[in-house]
Formats: C-alpha cells, structure tokens, sequence
C-alpha cells in the first residue's frame, strides 16, 4: 500500500489584534441632559411663581355696594429718588356713578396718605381719567443693591359733595424688577396698606450670577497670569490682549445690572471693583516679567555673536559658549 498522505502544513495563526473600543458619549451626555431638564424646570417654576406674585391683587376696605374703587398700579419704582410712580384708576360703583361708573354723580375728591404727594379731585358727571402720582418710599438704601429693601403706605379716603364715602383700594404691580407685599392697616374699613418693595427673584438671582461670573473671569486671568510668569514665556500678546480685553469687558458686563445700580452698591464691593483691580493687576505682573525675560534673552545674543568665539572656531570661545547651554 501506499503511504498516505502527509498533512498539509499549517498556516500559524495570527494573534488578534484587539478591537478598539469606542468611546461612549451616552456617560457624558446623559448628564447634561438631566442638568438641562432641572435647569429648565427650576426656571418654569421661578417664572410661574414670579408671575402670580405680578398677577396677585392686594385689597383693602369696605366691600359694600355703594363705593369708590380705586386701581392702583405700582409701574415703575426709583430706588435712587426712593420714590415710585403710581397709576391711580376711579371707578364709582353702585349709585355713585353713572354710565357704568366711568363718571361721579357729584364732585369727589381723594385724599391720600402722607407718603402720596397729591391729592386727586374729580368734577361731577364728567369722565374719570386715570392719573399718575408720586409716592416717597422710607427705608433701605440702593447702595444694598441688590439686596435693598423698601417701605411706603399707600391709602385713599373720598368725599362726595362733602360726605364721606367708602372706598376699597386694589393694588398691583407692573415693575418686574420689584416684588410687593402688603400689610393691611388696623381698621379693616381704612382703604390704605403698608407696602414693602423688594428686589425680584429673577433679579436677585441674576446679580449673584453676575458676581459668580466676576469672580470667575478674575480667577481665570489669575490662573494665566501664574502660568506666564512662572514658566518665563515672555511677552505673549494673545494673552495679554485677553487678559485687558477681559479688564474693560468686565466693567461693560457690569453696567448690564438691572435697575442700573450706582457705582458703590454691593455689586461693586462683592465682586467688581475687586475683580477688576485683581485683573489689572495680573496684566501689569505679566508685563513686567514678560519684559524681563525679553531683556535676558536679548542680553544673551548680544553675548553670543554670530555662533563663533573670539579665537576662532574650536578656539576657547566655542569651549565657553558650550560650558553655559
């Protein structure tokens, strides 16, 4: 018989290389995704809760049938003049008023508090207007912006054709960038209040982010000025276009505060006037060692002319110029 066959030589195998695996962004993106959905439902709720407080209408005084209502909008209030503008609208009810109480049957006149400066006086049978006034506010200082605190009474008392009649006073406010609540005065049928204005929610919480941010930008020009001059990179003119952009950019980003706070206020104190000097600082340090290092650098090619020493090539000058690389 015939011998069989040898086997076939086998081919070795090749190890296998190791499959890369690539890298997942679901670790990194589902994060961000639930810090957005919090974000964003955290702001729905500040928002909702900020305009039913707008929408909320503060009463006072007698409900009965035959009486003056008087409207009274807060529309804008002057923390520096620490005085606000009230929009004030007569509406006679009952058989005091006639066309559906868009005029008074007799005259009617509205005192006020002390805080209001003015009275009003309307003439009978003639179209009420809504009208304007002014009232001082007590307390606080801007220079707490934007953590200052206001107070003010805000109360009207009316006569017809000399007699007294009963009046219920409906306040509200217009001025987002200011929060208002009541305290009733003693005798539920005195239509006047005690009005305590302070900043809004969304306010307040956008002055803390701006001096988060503040702090921020100088602690980042901090960071870079450190690293400049710790490793003697010279004059390094991105950074420094950066670092004073950032010097004049700030004190724009800080005239952006709303309500328009006056140099001086907390805002300045907490954070601005501090980040700025601490930014001007780190401009002028990096300069200065920026310049140094110049210097040496320079001092240095003046030493070293054109590669060569002074006895020629492979003299002592190549020796000495060797010995200090």
């Amino acid at each position: 018989m015939a011998p069989p066959p040898p086997d076939p030589p086998r081919t070795p195998r090749l190890p296998r290389t190791p499959r890369r695996r690539r890298a997942s962004l679901l670790p990194v993106l589902l994060p961000i995704a639930v810090l957005i959905v919090a974000a964003v439902a955290v702001g729905s709720w500040l928002q909702f809760t900020e305009r039913q407080a707008l929408d909320t209408v503060h009463t006072a005084g007698s409900a009965a049938p035959d009486r003056i209502d008087v409207r009274a909008t807060v529309q804008r209030v002057d923390a520096a003049g620490r005085e606000l503008l009230l929009r004030v609208r007569v509406t006679p009810r009952g058989s005091l008023g006639e066309e559906d109480g868009t005029a008074p049957v007799g005259d009617l006149s509205l005192q006020t508090t002390e805080a209001t400066l003015g009275d009003l006086s309307f003439r009978a049978h003639e179209r009420l207007a809504t009208k304007d006034v002014k009232v001082v506010m007590a307390g606080g200082s801007v220079a707490d912006y934007p953590f200052d605190a206001y107070e003010t009474d805000i109360g009207f008392w009316a006569q017809m054709d000399g007699k007294k009649v009963p009046v219920r006073l409906l306040l509200s406010n217009n001025d987002t960038l200011f929060s208002v609540s009541t305290i009733p005065w003693p005798s539920p049928q005195d239509a006047a209040l005690g009005v305590e204005l302070v900043r809004s929610g969304s306010l307040l919480v956008f002055a803390v982010l701006m001096m988060v941010v503040m702090w921020a930008l100088a602690a980042s020009v901090l960071i870079g000025a450190w690293y400049l001059t710790s490793r003697g990179e010279g004059l390094v003119w991105p950074a420094l276009g950066w670092m004073a952009a950032t010097l004049f950019a700030l004190a724009a980003f800080r005239n952006t505060a709303p309500g328009s706070p006056p140099i001086g206020c907390v805002l300045d104190w907490f954070a601005f006037l501090w980040a700025e000097t601490l930014i001007a600082l780190c401009v002028i340090a990096v300069v200065l060692a920026g310049v140094r290092t110049a210097l040496r650098a320079d001092g240095g090619e003046d030493a070293e002319p054109d590669g060569e020493g002074v006895d020629g090539p492979g003299g002592a000058g190549d020796l000495g110029r060797a010995s200090r690389q």
